[in-house]
């Protein structure tokens, strides 16, 4: 992505335009140091790099996630240092190629983090992220399947796999919270029909062990494009 002007402050952290690893449509960026991340992110976007961090800080040693190594804000922008996990995106072209493994991991994955005890999980933090926000025109939620540790945002990408087809952690855990299962069920099956073509949803229940639920999976999957 040569040519892509990089923020002062991510430069001062050793990010170049020869390193941004994503630039998204909202105008954030994450850049890979091979050792570490930066990412950065404008205001404007309306995302919020303080609560991932947070998140991020309590989910240590509990799931394996990025570790926070540095974090400021100014009145432009925030931004976050974190260690690079080991692996790559589990829609890397390695696994695109591998479609059935590359599934198999995101649904053992999600049933990883889904076991994470949440007994002394903020108990303020669920009002702060989409999945645990109710919207009047979508009526009364449906029972909730848990609760439990809900990832926010798990589409397929932000499941990492190492060379062995191992899962190694998830990332991008902004909207961290404790709901339904079916919060991150619904949208990593939904991220399977972008990322691998139609026809994947079911054996992805099949691996994480559930039967499809059409019910909560539109709730969800409506929340999530109204909140997000």
């Amino acid at each position: 992505m040569r040519g892509c002007a990089v923020p002062a402050a991510a430069s001062a952290l050793g990010a170049t335009a020869d390193n941004l690893e994503w630039h998204n449509e909202l105008g954030g960026m994450t850049f890979n140091l091979g050792d570490r991340f930066v990412k950065w992110n404008p205001r404007c976007t309306g995302l919020d790099l303080r609560r991932e961090r947070k998140r991020l800080d309590w989910l240590a040693g509990r799931h394996p996630a990025p570790r926070v190594i540095t974090w400021d804000e100014d009145n432009e922008a925030q931004w976050m240092v974190t260690e690079a996990l080991p692996g790559e995106s589990a829609v890397g072209d390695t696994w695109r190629a591998r479609t059935s493994e590359a599934i198999t991991v995101i649904a053992h994955g999600l049933r990883e983090l889904h076991l994470v005890p949440i007994a002394d999980f903020p108990a303020e933090w669920p009002d702060e992220v989409w999945a645990g926000r109710s919207v009047a025109s979508l009526g009364s939620p449906p029972p909730v399947d848990g609760p439990v540790l809900v990832h926010g945002d798990a589409c397929a990408p932000n499941t990492l796999i190492d060379r062995h087809g191992t899962w190694v952690g998830h990332v991008d855990l902004g909207d961290l919270t404790v709901g339904d299962r079916w919060a991150d069920l619904a949208i990593a099956s939904m991220s399977l029909d972008w990322n691998f073509g139609p026809g994947h949803q079911d054996e992805f229940f099949g691996l994480y062990g559930v039967d499809p639920d059409p019910e909560r999976s539109h709730y969800y999957r409506e929340l999530w494009r109204l909140e997000s």
